[in-house]
């Protein structure tokens, strides 16, 4: 019987069956590509590479067509997603061809193509693999901060194509044939394939590599090193891998390994594989320089390389590298591998072979070609330099074009299996895999066919994790095998074809498939075993249980673990049978294929194919739970021997539905440990299809129709029937509860259980694991349902280890339950010591609740058990609460052995000791009370809001009482988890968009909406359309500015030329005055693109597949009225030449302006921009410049910038050189620097040729070189910069015209070189930098020339007689400048008094008015800190004489004087008053100081009256407009970014006045004014950093433009330089409900400085902040908004981020809130109405109100449902009312997740009072909610924090204590009394009563009864000894009370 039985058991039904086709194969037909590569075949030869294009027409057609079946071929793997999440479907790669297709699929999914590729000769090999890219190129240390690309790698004969998942692709030629290629945990591996005529021909050669690595496909490919064993003296031989009959037959990525097989010796060995460590690296390299004797050499030397000539190109030896390619490889050298190297190179197709044949390859002097392959003698010099005898360093050999190949990977030997005494030639492995058993041992199988044999390893990591151990080889016979990885088994294929299933070397049984014949049906019908449908067929009464089928296993049933041995000659024979068998049946497994997860694909004989998946050991969570716990503890065979007959079990065929996993669960294991499960009442009860109902589980198979005595017994004594008694439904209909006879089963005797069963001896274990597995689940309100199975599966196990305590435990928890089960079955006492007692058993039950409560009370707690890997809940809260209650942060980091212990099973190692404390405290999140270390600790463990929902409200209190103090005053800088699990969507929103790479979707759309078309239909784009509208709406909500500047700036559309006709005039002459009028609006249209790239700075991402549009500069004009088009072409006027190239220019860097630096843009996309027509050029020339002033040109290529230089364009050069110098500010670039020399003279060698630089760029050249330099103090620039400030003109007209320009920029590019060092130049001071810079500026003779250009200022020009003196006009602006810039902010008072205005006429005389603007506005910046806002001291820069005698800008009428030049000194207060005011305009830039804006407002009215008033020709109007034009900068500096109005007022005056003097460089200054007022949209503000205020000196150089191309004085390009000094300062709050900008109250705080004490201000935001430096902390004010703090006390990093990301700062709104816009008064919030009502009656709180506080629709359905009476149910008001409270409640403080809880507490009272508690897990967690309430830790914290906010309502607790109070005692005097004296003296007590007894005794904390008997209570007389006997018991006082009467003997007087 029992081999039938075990046949019949040990069958495991497979998953459902489906025919599998590669998904691929039906693809390939319809792929498009299939016919173009007929077409393609047909070309010439010639055009072809592919290798055999000469074949013709039939050769390529045939292969098409005739070859194609044979060659596919598909691999599967688990399909991995982008994100990260558990996807559960196959992801196929298919080769057919020339074709891979690559698909993703399963069965609930259908399959579709991801990618296909097809590529130009047939696809050898195509697989998978991942490189890694170091983020850091200079350390190539593992996993620092490498990002992973996941790749595809198709292998043609030629080359490998590398196509990565992000886009890129890659083009790698083969040095060799390969063979093979692998992926590896690093890259690829290739195999060289050998042939038999390439074994060295000559002894000396050393073999040449065969395996080879390629890290990434731009690396290149390096030979791999081998570590092997001891060599002769000891130590191991590293050498290159070069053994040919060594093959790869298995590769695996975790743990790293490689298995290899010896053709020789016909071994398999297995290899680590990681990276080669330097001394190995350098042990292979120093081969190559043995010295030695000449034919010695030859061969040591074998491994550089030899570059042969072309003509010995045929040598015998047929080299396989000669096709290789490498084009770097000559551009690197040893030295240093030039940064070139890792860019893909352009794939050469020249350099691919274009035939076959390797001896015709192109020879390229490659890098693995230094490998010597020919047998042709090397050159003599190479001779000698081998033999040098010093060549101590290895450099020394190197051929200088040549380097060594530095090998990247290295194998290490770790095992070889033993030699067999039977060793066939070709036993190598088919198949390898790794796989691990049920109890995660790890084995290394791999299939020898031609033995039918499949070889098993075990292996395991050594202690210190470094190297893999190897063990025994187990032969287990197979035809074929695979792994199933999810199931934790492989499947066997046999030779009579059953499939059989393993786990490690275990056999678990026999896999049945249905719908596949099984093999072994002959077996079958020869020992006449009937095949059963189904197992429950032939059941006849209801009372018998169903496992007769899996009654107790057969202990011999199980195969013992190495199946062979004992019973091959069966097999034997059934393989014989099978195989006659066989005969018949058609279809027979031939073969396993793709395993996938737990899916395997299975190859019949017929061809076809079907995929089947292995069941899994388990899907409820409680009996994963429990085999978990089990496995844990059991020692390893046990345990592997316990699942085997589970899976067997659970899996049979027909086998059990999903309900009734538990019950199945339940019998096998109790059979196992010797339970008759037959004799139990409950266990047979535990009926097979779950609580549905017992009335269709019975009547399976049933004869008799008619009914019986018997059902209606089963039916009371099923658990179905206790349910519906204990049911609320039974209670509400008033049902008596039916009496049950017991049944005729339970007056049996108990019966003795059976001690040799398998777990027999681990009973006390598993009750142990059991028992903490039921208080994991306690943590869990979801599993309810599991704990109440577990439960009575505990109580019967306790009950027979006869552990009283336990069983008191259960009762107290679920005293309907246990009272229900009654019988014992008896443990033989001899048996028992047979039992394991494990160490960590404890008397005393642990229980996490009562472990809690006594933390709560601050009582001392012992550590509480738990099992690492399955009770992690328990761990979590146990820490949590011990850091947050006790204050214990050790707990949290490493100490938590005080708390908790671990419990190991005695037989094994710590195998499981991941200490998950590690992730203690990240130190960079900042963190202070406990509530934030606990918060930020759990987030690090990973628990998470879902989590938090399903533990009890008692346990989560704590936890949520810290969430909620997080909540209130969160810190702005921590991860997005922690901002989520408290509930703060609005930080973890910011977080999580912080951590995103800046995309085009996440930013600009929050914040973007659509531009109101404006009146116009055919609305001409004008540049402005990007513009945020939503924010500027906020900004300036009042009015219509921004309309107004978008009209004032526009230069798309013609103008209005508005000209009336006199009568005099003629036709003609009026045509000509139009024209005039329209030259002179014209110079205002030309510089309007200045302001519009202000206006629309950095608001614009640009789709990179389109170009940017630049709107077209509009130079006509139309005339009213009759809206003619007036044009400047037309002949009549002379227009100037190239009027509007520099417009066009500025109209460039606009158009490029606005492309936001966050902005994806590459290489590519700057070329696509280049215009077509060459008109378009000059702005293009801008556009360049903008790219490289938003940082964007530093990713142009430099072949692409090389390009633009050499087309000579000058515009296309200035914009470029300005561009790449401001991308590169201040980082000496060198390759930028030589860029810029060649177009500066002085900075050229004296001999070299003279270049013919146009001016213009020489000036953007020189200030380039001072933007690279910024800030560096270089020396020899610095240098040649001072030199080039007073560079003399030259004889042939050079350097003639324009000089100032280029002085001034010298000099600029000086200070700025310079910036701010003052007197600390180091090394510098011969140069006498401030001397020099002093002469420049006040004249005097010229020094002689030093330095270098001596020999090119020898004759002195033939045209300008400047003599040997200094010409004053045209060094002074730049040398004043630079003493400005190189003092910046120093205070020095010496420099600055040699730049005091002159104080007497005489000297006045002797200065340029304008050079006194330069003066006192270098003298001001000088003495940065004596900046005052007042006009006190603008005044007081303006010197005696002047102020006396000169005209104040109010006079009227002309004073006279003989003595004084009233012109001078009027012209001189003027420009001195402007230069002050500049002064004041850079101190205070971007500030919105009020002072400084009053002050400069009136200077700005002053002007412009005094231009109006009689006196204005004094000062000469020129010179006044020039000093208007200088004030109005300087005030819209202040103002920046501000949009002021009173500004803008100023500015469109300006605009308007278009006639007389108003010239191009007026119109300029102005437009830039304006620009500067709305930078940016309001989203910039300008800075007064060192570098910012130098931008800004260049760009706002106070001397304008006479015209359109005037560069005379200073080069227009420059005056886009402000971009250098604008930073985004605009913060803008986001609803984060609504995600729409809001306002929202900021609350700024200063850090005290010399002028003002620390200070706080009110912002409403959005608004521009002031600079950072100057803050201390922003904070985001309630009550509106959640409070938010930014402290920048810290560090400003996290707001630049958030500002620089559009200023997005998410906020969110509090409950009852409105927003500012809906509510500005703050009048309508709900609050606001509910406050007043709220003492007079709590239903005020309308339940319809609730949509104004919260949009959770939770919340609002809650408010629906529960809170708004029905008519019919007048009675239940009160609870209505008390709902609607408590929603109330819960919203106005914000905590809406207690909710739940204050129901759940309301309800188990209300429970309670009606007697209806079931189960006392509630009133568990009441106490605990209480507890936390009177817990020290929390009493603490109220006294310190009395403002926090009520987390629970103080009313609502107190009422429901006395409630609970009141039930119990009621109860008690109800005669409850009676019922606990019986329970306490340990007698049964009443059946009725049980239920409100387990919750007296849990709410008192009543001990149990034998703690009190121990405690020896019997004799007390009186209360004083019982409260002192009870002192160790921790009873509380109040239960004591309640005891007393009891237990002093006096039942009746209680004392309450």
């Amino acid at each position: 019987m029992s081999n039938i039985y075990e046949e019949r058991v040990i069958m495991i039904a497979a998953g459902d069956l489906q025919e599998f086709v590669p998904f691929g194969r039906d693809h390939c037909k319809h792929h498009p590509n299939a016919l173009n590569l007929q077409l393609r075949q047909l070309q010439p030869a010639s055009e072809l590479w592919s290798s055999d294009g000469a074949a013709g027409l039939v050769g390529s057609l045939q292969e098409v067509t005739i070859h194609e079946k044979h060659k596919e071929c598909w691999q599967l793997r688990k399909g991995i997603s982008d994100v990260g999440e558990e996807v559960d479907y196959d992801e196929e790669l298919y080769v057919a061809g020339n074709m891979v297709i690559w698909s993703k699929g399963s069965k609930n999914q259908a399959s579709a193509v991801y990618k296909a590729f097809t590529v130009d000769s047939p696809v050898l090999q195509a697989l998978w693999c991942d490189f890694f890219v170091p983020q850091d190129k200079s350390e190539k240390t593992e996993g620092s901060g490498e990002v992973v690309e996941k790749c595809i790698c198709i292998l043609q004969s030629s080359c490998i194509n590398i196509h990565s998942i992000k886009g890129k692709d890659y083009i790698a030629s083969l040095p060799f044939q390969v063979a093979n290629v692998w992926p590896t945990k690093y890259g690829l591996l290739f195999e060289r394939s050998s042939s038999s005529h390439e074994v060295p021909l000559n002894p000396i050669r050393e073999p040449l590599p065969t395996m080879f690595s390629m890290l990434h496909p731009l690396d290149e490919i390096t030979p791999m090193v081998c570590k092997s064993g001891a060599g002769l003296f000891g130590s191991p031989r590293v050498q290159y891998v070069a053994d040919y009959s060594m093959r790869i037959v298995f590769l695996n990525a975790e743990p790293s390994i490689v298995m290899t097989y010896d053709f020789t010796q016909s071994l398999h060995t297995v290899w680590a594989l990681r990276r080669v460590k330097p001394e190995e690296r350098s042990a292979v390299l120093k081969l190559s320089e043995q010295v030695g004797t000449p034919q010695h050499a030859a061969a040591s030397s074998s491994f550089t390389v030899q570059l042969r000539s072309l003509s010995k190109g045929d040598s015998p030896v047929v080299s396989p590298f000669q096709n290789y390619s490498s084009i770097q490889s000559q551009s690197r050298s040893a030295s240093s591998p030039s940064i070139h190297s890792r860019s893909p190179s352009i794939s050469n197709m020249a350099a691919l072979s274009r035939s076959h044949s390797p001896a015709l390859g192109v020879h390229s002097f490659s890098g693995v070609q230094r490998f010597n392959f020919s047998s042709h003698t090397q050159s003599p010099k190479r001779y000698s330099l081998c033999q040098s005898p010093n060549n101590t360093s290895t450099d020394s050999v190197f051929a200088p074009e040549t380097e060594l190949i530095v090998p990247e990977l290295c194998i290490d030997h770790l095992w070889t299996e033993t030699i067999t005494n039977t060793r066939e030639k070709n036993s190598q492995a088919s198949k390898v895999f790794i796989t691990t058993d049920l109890c995660g041992q790890r084995f290394l199988c791999y299939l020898v066919e031609s033995q039918l044999q499949l070889r098993c390893v075990k292996f395991q990591e050594s202690n210190d994790m470094s190297q893999l151990i190897f063990g025994a080889v187990t032969n287990i016979q197979a035809k074929d095998a695979a792994p199933v990885e999810s199931v934790d088994t492989m499947l066997v294929l046999e030779c009579n074809g059953n499939l059989i299933l393993y786990t490690g070397v275990v056999r678990v049984g026999k896999v049945f498939i249905p719908g596949l014949p099984a093999p072994s049906l002959s077996l079958s019908i020869s020992n006449q075993m009937p095949c059963p449908s189904t197992p429950l067929d032939n059941m006849n009464t209801p009372s018998k249980p169903l496992n007769k089928h899996l009654g107790p296993f057969d202990e011999q049933g199980v195969l013992s673990p190495v199946p062979e041995l004992r019973d091959s000659t069966r097999l034997q024979d059934s393989s014989y049978i099978d195989d006659c068998a066989f005969q018949q049946l058609a279809m027979f497994i031939h073969s396993v294929r793709d395993p996938v997860q737990n899916r395997v694909t299975l190859d019949l004989s017929n061809g076809s194919m079907v995929r089947i998946t292995i069941p899994e050991t388990a899907t409820s969570e409680l009996v994963k739970r429990c085999l978990q716990g089990i496995k844990y503890i059991l020692p390893k065979e046990v345990a592997v021997q316990m699942l085997v007959r589970w899976y067997n079990a659970y899996n049979a065929p027909g086998g059990p539905s999903y309900y009734s996993e538990w019950n199945l669960f339940v019998t096998c294991l109790m059979n196992m440990m010797g339970y008759n499960t037959d004799r139990l009442a409950w266990t047979q009860n535990l009926d097979f299809e779950g609580s549905l109902s017992p009335v269709i589980a019975p009547k399976k198979a049933r004869p008799s129709e008619t009914g019986s005595d018997e059902d209606w017994e089963y039916l009371l004594n099923s658990d179905y029937h206790k349910h519906v008694e204990t049911h609320p439904l039974a209670k509400a209909l008033q049902l008596d509860p039916l009496e049950v006879r017991f049944p005729k089963d339970n007056l049996s005797p108990s019966h003795c259980l059976d001690s040799s069963t398998l777990l027999f001896p681990h009973i006390p274990a598993i009750f142990c694991v059991l028992h903490l597995i039921y208080e994991e689940l306690k943590l869990n309100c979801l599993m309810g349902e599991g704990i109440r199975s577990l439960v009575v599966l505990l109580v019967q196990l306790a009950r027979d280890l006869k552990l009283e305590a336990y069983l008191d435990y259960y009762y107290r928890d679920y005293p309907v339950l246990v009272k229900a089960s009654r019988q014992t079955c008896i443990i033989d006492p001899a048996q028992t010591g047979f039992m394991h007692h494990p160490t960590f058993f404890s008397a005393e039950p642990p229980s996490i609740f009562q472990w809690l409560s006594s933390c709560l009370k601050g009582e001392s707690v012992p550590p509480y058990p738990y099992l690492p890997g399955i009770c992690e809940r328990s761990k979590l809260i146990v820490l949590s609460v011990v850091l947050y209650i006790f204050g214990d942060e050790r707990a949290v980091s490493n100490e938590a052995s005080n708390y908790l212990t671990k419990i190991t099973s005695g037989q094994r190692k710590q195998q499981t000791e991941q200490e998950e404390y590690a992730c203690s405290l990240r130190h960079s999140t900042s963190t202070s009370s406990l509530a934030e270390k606990l918060v930020i600790w759990m987030t690090n463990v990973g628990f998470t809001l879902g989590d938090l929902e399903s533990l009890p409200f008692g346990v989560a209190l704590p936890i949520r009482d810290a969430i909620y103090h997080c909540r209130q005053q969160p810190a702005s800088d921590w991860p997005e988890a922690v901002c989520l699990l408290i509930g703060r969507q609005d930080l973890s929103k910011q977080a999580c968009e912080g951590n995103l790479p800046k995309c085009k979707a996440t930013d600009t759309q929050v914040l973007s909406s659509e531009v109101p078309s404006t009146t116009e239909s055919e609305e001409e784009d004008d540049g402005m359309n990007d513009m945020n509208q939503e924010v500027m709406s906020l900004i300036w909500s009042e009015d219509l500015r921004v309309q107004e500047v978008r009209k004032l700036l526009q230069s798309a559309h013609p103008v209005r030329v508005n000209v009336v006709q006199m009568p005099e005039v003629s036709d003609h002459e009026y045509i000509e005055e139009k024209e005039n009028r329209l030259l002179q609006l014209c110079q205002r249209t030309m510089v309007l693109p200045l302001g519009r790239g202000m206006f629309t700075l950095f608001s614009h991402h640009p789709v990179p597949t389109e170009p940017l549009p630049i709107p077209k500069l509009n130079l006509t004009g139309r005339a009213p009225p009759r809206n003619t088009t007036v044009d400047l072409n037309s002949g009549n006027i002379d227009v100037p030449p190239n009027m509007a190239c520099w417009a066009n220019f500025h109209n460039g860097v606009a158009a490029g302006l606005k492309i936001a630096p966050a902005s994806q843009i590459d290489s590519a996309w700057i070329v696509y921009n280049k215009p077509k027509n060459a008109e378009l050029a000059n702005e293009y020339a801008g556009f360049l410049m903008a790219l490289g002033l938003n940082g964007h040109l530093t990713k142009l290529a430099t072949l692409n910038i090389h390009d633009y230089l050499t087309k000579g364009h000058e515009m296309t050069s200035i914009g470029l050189l300005l561009g790449v110098s401001a991308a590169k500010l201040g980082t000496m670039d060198m390759s930028i620097t030589r860029l810029l020399s060649i177009h500066i003279p002085a900075l050229l060698p004296p001999t070299s040729t003279e270049l013919d630089v146009p001016h213009n760029v020489q000036v953007a050249a020189v200030t380039g070189i001072g933007l690279v330099y910024q800030g560096t103090a270089h020396r020899h620039t610095a240098e040649v910069l001072l030199s080039e400030i007073g560079r003399p003109p030259g004889p042939e007209m050079e350097y003639c015209t324009d000089r100032e320009s280029y002085s001034l920029a010298a000099g600029l590019a000086l200070g700025m070189v310079c910036l701010g060092h003052g007197s600390n130049l180091i090394g510098m001071s011969d140069l006498n930098v401030p001397e020099q810079l002093y002469q420049y500026m006040v004249g005097g003779h010229r020094r002689f020339q030093a330095g270098m250009h001596r020999e090119k200022h020898k004759s002195p020009s033939y045209q300008i007689k400047e003599g040997d003196t200094i010409n004053v006009d045209v060094t002074c602006p730049g040398a004043t400048l630079a003493l400005a810039m190189i003092y910046l902010k120093t205070n020095n008072r010496s420099i600055a008094d040699w730049l005091r205005a002159p104080d007497t006429m005489y000297l006045l005389d002797f200065v340029k008015p304008e050079f006194l603007l330069l003066r006192t506005l270098a003298r001001c910046l000088i003495l940065w800190d004596d900046i005052l806002p007042s006009s006190k001291w603008i005044d007081s820069n303006v010197p005696q004489i002047v102020r006396e005698n000169s005209v104040s800008l109010h006079a009227t009428e002309m004073p006279s004087s003989e003595d004084l030049n009233l012109e001078t000194l009027a012209q001189a207060h003027v420009y001195i008053t402007a230069g002050a005011c500049l002064s004041l305009g850079f101190r205070f830039a971007g500030s919105e100081n009020l002072a400084a804006f009053n002050c400069l407002y009136t200077f700005a009215k002053d002007f412009m009256k005094c231009l109006s008033s009689a006196t204005a020709s004094i000062a000469g109007h020129y010179n006044l407009e020039t000093c208007l034009s200088v004030v109005l900068l300087s005030l819209a500096m202040v103002m920046a970014g501000s949009g002021n109005l009173k500004v803008l007022q100023l500015c469109r005056f300006m605009h308007k006045k278009t006639g007389g003097e108003m010239n191009y460089g007026f119109h300029m200054a102005h437009h830039m004014a304006l620009g500067l007022l709305f930078l940016g949209g309001g989203r910039y503000s300008l800075s007064t950093s060192n570098s910012s205020i130098a931008a800004l000196l260049c760009a706002l150089y106070p001397h304008f433009p006479v015209h359109s191309t005037d560069n005379r004085y200073h080069l227009q390009a420059l005056r886009h330089l402000y971009v250098l000094a604008a930073e985004p300062r605009l913060l803008v709050p986001v609803d984060v409900d609504t995600v729409t900008p809001c306002y929202s109250l900021l609350e700024v705080t200063y850090k005290g400085t010399q002028w003002y004490e620390e200070t706080t201000e009110e912002l409403m935001a959005p608004t521009l902040l002031p600079e950072l430096h100057l803050l201390k902390q922003i904070r985001v004010k309630g009550p509106r908004y959640w409070e938010l703090l930014i402290d920048l006390s810290k560090g400003v990093h996290h707001l630049k981020s958030i500002l620089s990301k559009d200023g997005v700062l998410y906020v969110k709104l509090r409950a009852g809130q409105l927003s500012y816009k809906e509510d500005p008064m703050g009048w309508r919030s709900l609050l606001a109405q509910t406050v007043t009502h709220r003492n007079a009656d709590a239903r005020a709180f309308k339940p319809e109100a609730i949509s104004a506080f919260t949009s959770d629709p939770a919340l609002l359905s809650f408010a629906d449902y529960f809170c708004k009476p029905a008519t019919s149910m007048k009675k239940k008001l009160e609870v209505f009312d008390l709902f609607s409270s408590i929603l109330y409640e819960c919203v106005a403080q914000e905590n809406p997740e207690m909710l739940p809880a204050y129901i759940a507490i309301d309800q188990a009272v209300r429970r309670l009072e009606r007697r209806e508690m079931s189960e006392t897990f509630d009133l568990w967690q009441i106490k605990l909610v209480l507890e936390f309430f009177n817990s020290r830790s929390h009493q603490e914290r109220v006294r310190k924090d009395p403002h926090r906010g009520l987390f629970m309502n103080s009313e609502f607790l107190p009422v429901m204590k006395c409630s609970i109070d009141n039930a119990l005692d009621q109860w008690l005097q109800a005669g409850g009394d009676v019922c606990l004296h019986s329970y306490l003296s340990g007698q049964p007590a009443d059946e009725s009563q049980l239920g409100l007894l387990a919750c007296f005794l849990v709410y008192h904390s009543v001990p149990t009864p034998g703690q009190l008997l121990a405690g020896g209570l019997e004799g007390s007389t009186s209360f004083s000894e019982l409260l002192l006997k009870f002192k160790p018991l921790k009873l509380p006082v109040r239960a004591l009370l309640r005891l007393a009467p009891l237990l002093l003997g006096n039942p009746q007087s209680m004392v309450l």
